[in-house]
């Protein structure tokens, strides 16, 4: 290709050269330059994809004419009337070299400094991904041991808004559930001082691609807390949908933004705060000085980040185009909080993962799912079917079956790690370095071709009702984490009423020695409380018993949430009205609550005559002894 301009520019600094900007000086700046500029995807210290074209796109003046030299080859174009640009590079293989890319026009020259070419990831979904590696178990010896220069990281700034964006800004933004300002919008070399703000999910599934693969890896955050599945979506795919879930939450949020008045809500608000002062002169309290009236309404609904199709439109619209490697997933806590959102979950996920692989040039795009991670009072046999009655496991069930759905049809790309079994009572549960060590087993194994790597989760193949159990055909043979015997199913008859179930490898005879030999790859599911089994249940309460895993797999890749039934939550073990409203709910649990009881009474009362029969047996050996 023809070499544009780097005689001039390759001696020049920013200290003699007024019009020249390194990346670097770039501090905080808007998400779209008014002069000549470059998207600020493309940075100093970033990574691009490698073994795909390399476009580089910005702004410029109309009919501005725009060089860009990488690497040694040169690219021109022009500005079109919207003043954007672009200009594509042939793909190049990983390298660790540092390069330079200069960009030229109107006058104006910018360089970008220690770009590598290797893979980059994106990282999707909610707090549990987005949660910081500062804030997580052994996060600390994570971060001291964090240098790898040839790891880059950047997140993406939370903007708003239906508008769909073609920039972000690069600035400091304020994390309201921390309490602090973290670094947006910057290319980072990994480091300690760096690295502590970043997803520790992330950062460790950047850390063993990195090790194990010598490759230069990007990572680009573009996950934010508190978010629904919708919201990340694009609008027009919503809309394509038209299930009866889908269209409803669609005009929902139409109808809250349509009856937004802003004066109304202004004065609304100060009628509250007046209201409340009122109180506090009666009380005789004094008015604190930093309590003023409000002077300005809430934003418009229209701003909410949970709006369908919100953060698409502002957070991963504004990378779009980007080469990318893949991405990683780690969502579904709002969407437990909406009464059976595991129906629109189930709707919805394969559009999104259609929606970014679109996004990024890829039908084929790496996608791995790590599945809702723990929260609340753990599952006891105690309290077993209480604890049954929760939506986060409906969300687990629908992440694990998009999974087996895509890669029934032959998508090898789509990737599975299962969260529950890092067992924590806070909603953000701080084991996250072995669930990014889990999710980036699959990726060395699918991505990277280290097949030695044991990644997949033990998938039932069969269930068959005979002599009083059930018996479950797996893929491959099962085991169990650590010691002791197989812990996390249940077993219903057509009664619904669901009870924890002992299991069993099935026995296939005596050796010489009279000992059983057993099948791994079939466990035989029983309780003496069901007397005709049809349906079973593993894992299934928001923070879990479950402990089986492929036998003999050092990573412990568990057995997913799942279930063979097909009850609705307000269902089990009768119905409780007709939707999953609270009242339902708090029915349905304290119902389950109520068999819990009954059967750990009927266990106390077969142990306690069991032991009688036991010490009465012992007792007559004894007399007739002596």
């Amino acid at each position: 290709m023809l070499l544009l301009f780097p005689v001039l520019l390759l001696g020049t600094t920013a200290q003699n050269k007024p019009d020249l900007v390194r990346g670097e000086d770039l501090i905080e700046v808007p998400a779209i330059s008014e002069g000549f500029g470059l998207h600020n995807l493309f940075q100093s210290n970033m990574v691009l994809q490698r073994d795909q074209p390399i476009r580089i796109w910005g702004w410029a003046s109309p009919g501005a004419v725009v060089q860009v030299v990488f690497a040694g080859e040169g690219e021109q174009t022009t500005a079109s009337g919207d003043r954007s640009w672009s200009v594509t590079f042939p793909a190049k293989s990983a390298s660790s070299e540092p390069l330079e890319l200069h960009a030229r026009s109107g006058g104006k020259t910018i360089i970008l400094e220690n770009i590598l070419i290797g893979d980059v990831w994106l990282l999707g979904g909610q707090s549990n991904m987005e949660h910081p590696l500062s804030r997580v178990e052994q996060g600390d010896l994570e971060i001291v041991s964090a240098n790898f220069p040839e790891i880059r990281i950047l997140t993406v700034p939370q903007q708003n808004g239906a508008v769909e964006k073609l920039g972000f800004p690069r600035l400091y933004e304020w994390h309201s559930f921390f309490n602090t300002h973290y670094r947006k919008g910057d290319w980072d070399v990994c480091e300690p001082e760096i690295v502590k703000e970043l997803s520790a999910i992330g950062y460790v599934f950047a850390r063993r691609l990195h090790m194990a693969t010598g490759v230069p890896i990007g990572v680009v955050d573009i996950s934010r807390g508190g978010t629904c599945l919708e919201t990340w979506i694009p609008k027009s795919a919503l809309e394509a949908v038209g299930t009866r879930e889908v269209d409803a939450i669609i005009a929902e949020w139409d109808q809250k933004i349509a009856d937004y008045d802003p004066q109304q809500n202004l004065a609304a608000r100060i009628a509250r705060y007046e209201k409340r002062v009122a109180e506090m002169k009666e009380r005789g309290q004094s008015i604190p000085a930093g309590f003023k009236p409000p002077t300005e309404p809430d934003p418009s609904p229209a701003m909410n980040m949970n709006v369908p199709g919100n953060c698409y439109a502002s957070i991963v619209r504004p990378i779009e185009g980007l080469a990318v490697k893949g991405a990683i997933w780690h969502q579904g806590y709002n969407n437990a909080m909406q009464a059976e959102g595991h129906i629109m979950y189930r709707q919805l996920f394969p559009v999104l993962i259609e929606a970014w692989r679109k996004s990024f040039n890829n039908p084929a795009m790496p996608f791995g799912i790590i599945s809702l991670c723990t929260d609340g009072k753990p599952q006891t046999l105690d309290n077993y079917l209480e604890m049954m009655i929760n939506e986060g496991m409906y969300i687990r069930e629908v992440q694990y079956r998009t999974y087996l759905d895509l890669s029934a049809a032959g998508d090898e790309n789509i990737g599975f790690a299962s969260s529950y079994d890092f067992r924590r009572s806070w909603y953000h549960p701080g084991l996250k370095i072995p669930v990014g060590e889990r999710i980036a087993t699959w990726a060395l194994a699918t991505q990277y071709g280290f097949g030695g790597l044991k990644w997949k989760p033990p998938v039932v193949t069969g269930m068959e009702s005979k002599d009083g159990a059930l018996h479950l055909s797996f893929d491959v043979p099962v085991g169990v984490q650590g010691d002791g015997d197989f812990e996390g199913f249940a077993i219903s008859g057509a009664d619904r009423r669901f009870q924890p179930a002992t299991a069993e490898p099935l026995v296939t005879g005596t050796d010489a020695r009279g000992r059983n030999q057993t099948d791994l790859r079939v466990l035989v599911l029983s309780s003496p409380h069901v007397s005709e089994p049809i349906h079973f249940r593993y894992a299934w309460g928001r923070n879990p018993l479950g402990n089986v895993i492929r036998q003999h797999n050092a990573s412990g890749q568990p057995l997913a949430t799942q279930r063979s039934d097909d009850w609705r939550i307000f269902e089990v073990p009768v119905k409780f009205g007709d939707q999953a409203d609270r009242n339902a709910l708090n029915q349905a649990r304290a119902a389950n609550r109520l068999f819990d009881m009954e059967r750990r009474l009927k266990d106390a009362a077969a142990l306690i005559q069991q032991e009688g029969e036991k010490n009465a047996k012992a007792m007559n050996n004894w007399e007739a002894k002596y």
